[in-house]
């Protein structure tokens, strides 16, 4: 029994952890017919969270390029459901070359269609937020 468990043992291993950058500022993008209040929903709580955001370390510097690439709304039986693709590219800030690459999808609910921007757009900064290690804003 003892062989069975110490061969599980190897695993468990962690993986490497993920690189992180200071993220100097964002800007957010789309084609035509992006509804305004997604973008600067996401634009706002995006910069929000870089300003909160305190490195202790020096970390690479970047610029975040955030693309809306597609939504789509009131999907599902109850029309709640609604996805969001987006694509960001992560630019140093010394020489503007491309040096992180992050795409995702955001599924989130809203019951009342008013507030599905609102909510999609804190379900995507959530997500950037998540993926640059940065700081959630208090309100």
């Amino acid at each position: 029994m003892c062989f069975a468990l110490t061969a599980c043992a190897g695993f468990s291993t962690k993986s490497p952890p993920k690189p992180v950058y200071d993220v100097r500022s964002a800007v957010v993008l789309s084609g035509p017919g992006m509804p305004a209040e997604l973008l600067a929903g996401i634009n706002d709580r995006v910069n929000a969270a870089i300003n909160a955001t305190v490195r202790n370390t020096e970390l690479p510097r970047v610029v975040l390029t955030i693309r809306v690439v597609s939504v789509q709304k009131s999907l599902g039986f109850q029309k709640d459901r609604n996805v969001a693709k987006v694509s960001i590219d992560a630019a140093s800030v010394e020489d503007g070359s491309v040096i992180a690459v992050s795409s995702f999808e955001v599924t989130s609910f809203a019951v009342d269609p008013k507030l599905a921007d609102d909510i999609l757009a804190e379900d995507v900064a959530a997500r950037i937020r998540s993926v640059f290690a940065l700081t959630a804003r208090s309100r």
